[in-house]
């Protein structure tokens, strides 16, 4: 198959079936969900939103966090991976996007990255789920699902992300990065992948492959007549 025709027919699957996917991450504001992002690198969704709500109602806005400290953050993200830096993290965001961005938070991937805990991926997400920018956040799902699936053969997220953006079209790709989490999240899971139940296997790379593997050994295990 070639490539051209397996991202179409990835997107009209998608399209199909998960028109309106999201992340699965609670927020109520870009602020919101800035910090949440922040806080799921290297951790769970199902984590980040069990902690989020003590802490919106204690921050629910940059001023407030921008006053605290650390210290004071630290203990209510205290159950997330990395809470010492990330409690850092989110102090200085909070002083920055008062201070030089106005309490707004920028669309701008280059702008969003000059804050504290923002790396591209993070930058990407708010861009593509505030503002539905064609930003493609590569996390480890997505890496691992569009190369399983024969959409790229990057070696890099920054590959990855550039081979996705440049081969899908561009109003679907702030929804396609919540395809290929959410499948790898649920379906094509890191170490077994559920092909069983998978509905994509007649255009994926890896499904096709393997599938060729156990038919050659199957064959070779054949009685000789």
């Amino acid at each position: 198959m070639l490539k051209k025709e397996r991202y179409q027919q990835f997107v009209s699957h998608f399209s199909d079936r998960q028109p309106n996917a999201e992340t699965e991450l609670h927020y109520n504001n870009p602020f919101q969900l800035l910090v949440a992002v922040i806080l799921s690198a290297q951790c769970t969704d199902k984590r980040i939103n069990q902690v989020t709500p003590a802490l919106f109602q204690r921050f629910p806005n940059a001023k407030a966090l921008a006053e605290t400290t650390p210290d004071i953050v630290f203990d209510y993200i205290r159950s997330v991976s990395y809470p010492n830096n990330k409690a850092k993290h989110l102090v200085g965001m909070a002083n920055i996007l008062l201070n030089e961005f106005n309490n707004e938070v920028p669309s701008d991937v280059t702008q969003l990255q000059k804050m504290p805990g923002v790396g591209r991926k993070t930058a990407n997400v708010i861009a593509s789920v505030i503002y539905n920018a064609p930003a493609m956040a590569v996390d480890t799902h997505v890496f691992r699902v569009a190369n399983r699936i024969g959409l790229t053969t990057g070696k890099t997220p920054l590959a990855v992300e550039k081979d996705l953006v440049k081969n899908l079209p561009e109003h679907t790709i702030h929804v396609a990065h919540h395809w290929l989490i959410l499948h790898g999240r649920y379906i094509c899971v890191a170490r077994s992948p559920k092909c069983s139940i998978c509905e994509i296997t007649h255009f994926c790379k890896y499904f096709q492959k393997n599938s060729k593997i156990t038919k050659i050994f199957s064959e070779s295990d054949e009685p000789i007549k």
